[in-house]
């Protein structure tokens, strides 16, 4: 296992789909939303740029799973356009692994915030879940 210093970052690029738009959810409600990356594609791209850079930390079995996103959505981007994924590690808070993070595209910043990941063991996790969803 290796330490994750301050300051360590990764950012990766990606060009926007018409599924990642918030049109996409569409039919979920009814509703007609904008045929533009959605908030929450975009903080999935953040995360992942966070979680590639807890991969060095984890044991055989474990993963690293998002528990706080605080971001601020700050302009549209458009399906076709390339969205930059950064995040930056800032330290430890508690047992939580903060980051500050940020997105942007040809136009410039899209989103910015914070995001902490815990590590967490995925055997527990998933029999977590399934005990949720058969009520015991």
């Amino acid at each position: 296992m290796s330490a994750l210093e301050p300051g360590a970052e990764f950012e990766f690029s990606y060009v926007a789909r018409e599924e990642d738009t918030a049109a996409a959810l569409n039919e979920i409600t009814g509703e007609v939303y904008p045929r533009v990356l959605s908030t929450t594609r975009c903080i999935a791209l953040l995360e992942l740029a966070a979680g590639k850079l807890l991969v060095p930390l984890l044991k055989p079995g474990e993963l690293s799973v998002g528990v706080v996103v605080n971001v601020e959505h700050l302009a549209a981007t458009p399906v076709g356009a390339t969205v930059t994924a950064r995040a930056r590690f800032t330290g430890i808070d508690g047992k939580l692994y903060a980051f500050e993070v940020a997105a942007r595209d040809g136009g410039g910043e899209v989103m910015r915030g914070v995001h902490k990941r815990a590590i967490v063991d995925d055997a527990r996790l998933q029999q977590k879940a399934r005990a949720r969803n058969s009520g015991g």
